[in-house]
């Protein structure tokens, strides 16, 4: 509980900084259209106002005692009164990104006013982009440091009662933080896509609302099992590069240039079957069979793919079939605790951070594992490097213990999001 005042106290002195050395500096605010002000800043300033208020309510309750009685009574307060202004604020982060980038190539006399403020002793050797991302550090921080309450707390008590409420509190804004961003972020993915997309036949749209990318990539078409003279003189594969969304599967080809891909097959991907061909000599080593049940000319066929490594290949499996029954069951999962972060570099792929816990639900012989994080349900791979297992049963059990009881203080089902895609932000307060 401490250390959640403290943290607030430091996040907002951060957060003074920003407002009164780069927001409100006349150099860099001259610098800038009206426009461009939004983009970066957004809705700071009412940001700010909800920390105010919320630290001067839990200095108030420091001052009342040294010894602190409660204070998830005031995050709960808080969170549902004013820290809607954290969703405004994380889901403009998109355009924050792309936007400043484009001032600091394009905007000469902004280079340089924002390279003289950097430069300043009171940033402490941070950048502007550090201060411009603490909101959402912030706000998931403390669904952590609430998270961390509730586990201390006595079972049936008045602390209890007030930490579930306000961790459930929390943890519907970072979710609708979360949607707003992906969302955001999909449909432009979408709109990325599809202008490099060449139909051969039949024109498929591929924005909607309810789509998305899951995963993309180039992988090699077996020419199959036939064996006669004129297959022998001919290549045993050719390159093909698969584009899978959530309700559809695009299997194309990439343009000599590199920029454009024509559509060769698409199915949805309830049509979807895969079979994974173990290890057969050399020639068929990380293989396996993709069955369309009815593609795009509403009749069955198969291709035989050949990835670059077995994790590759169980990774294009588990993503075109989620459905298949995983290696191992989560009530026997191996349990794993991060030991050094992880940034997500593809949309199968699970951001990580330091201390998460997480099930095991695939291995590969190559260096990889997906995991699902016990605190929120998310599923997605990692390297193996970033992990040691937890060998201790009663760790174990201790753990899933502790994550069951916020799980049910939440009505029983795990949470979604809890991490702002793959950007893996590392967190300072």
């Amino acid at each position: 509980m401490f250390e959640l005042v403290t943290s607030e106290a430091s996040y907002y002195k951060s957060l003074e900084v920003l407002e009164t050395h780069f927001l409100k500096n006349p150099v860099l605010v001259n610098t800038l259209s009206q426009s461009d002000m939004h983009f970066l800043f957004s809705n700071i300033e009412e940001v700010m106002k909800a920390s105010e208020r919320f630290l001067m309510d839990l200095e108030n309750r420091i001052e009342q005692s040294l010894q602190i009685s409660e204070v998830c009574d005031i995050v709960h307060h808080h969170a549902v009164k004013h820290f809607h202004v954290f969703i405004t604020y994380v889901i403009n982060q998109v355009y924050q990104e792309k936007n400043y980038r484009r001032i600091l190539q394009g905007n000469q006399l902004f280079r340089e006013a924002m390279a003289q403020l950097e430069n300043h002793p009171c940033v402490r050797g941070l950048s502007f982009t550090s201060f411009l991302i603490l909101p959402f550090q912030r706000i998931t921080r403390l669904k952590m440091l609430v998270q961390n309450i509730l586990k201390k707390a006595e079972e049936n008590s008045e602390i209890e009662a007030n930490a579930i409420k306000a961790h459930q509190q929390l943890e519907q804004i970072v979710k609708e933080c979360n949607e707003g961003v992906r969302k955001m972020s999909r449909t432009e993915e979408l709109i990325s896509i599809e202008k490099t997309l060449e139909f051969k036949s039949k024109s498929v749209p591929v924005i909607s609302h309810s789509r998305w990318l899951l995963k993309k990539g180039e992988v090699q078409q077996m020419a199959g099992p036939k064996s006669t003279r004129t297959m022998r003189s001919k290549k045993l594969h050719h390159p093909v590069y698969l584009f899978l969304f959530n309700n559809l599967l695009l299997i194309t080809k990439r343009s000599s240039s590199g920029e454009k891909y024509q559509v060769l097959d698409s199915s949805t991907r309830a049509m979807l079957r895969t079979e994974d061909l173990e290890d057969q000599g050399q020639m068929l080593a990380n293989v396996f069979n993709l069955k369309l049940l009815e593609n795009q000319e509403e009749r069955p066929v198969n291709y035989m793919l050949k990835t670059s490594s077995m994790s590759d290949k169980l990774r294009w499996i588990c993503a075109l079939t989620p459905n298949r029954r995983t290696r191992f069951m989560s009530t026997t999962s191996p349990q794993v605790q991060c030991i050094q972060s992880y940034s997500s570099q593809e949309p199968d792929e699970l951001s990580i951070e330091m201390a998460d816990l997480l099930n095991i639900l695939e291995r590969t012989d190559d260096g990889w594992m997906m995991g699902e994080r016990l605190h929120d349900g998310e599923r997605g791979w990692f390297p193996c490097r970033v992990v040691e297992e937890i060998q201790n049963q009663e760790v174990r059990a201790q753990n899933l213990r502790e994550c069951q009881r916020i799980h049910l203080a939440h009505g029983g089902g795990a949470s979604s999001g809890a991490r702002l895609g793959s950007r893996g932000f590392p967190r300072q307060y």
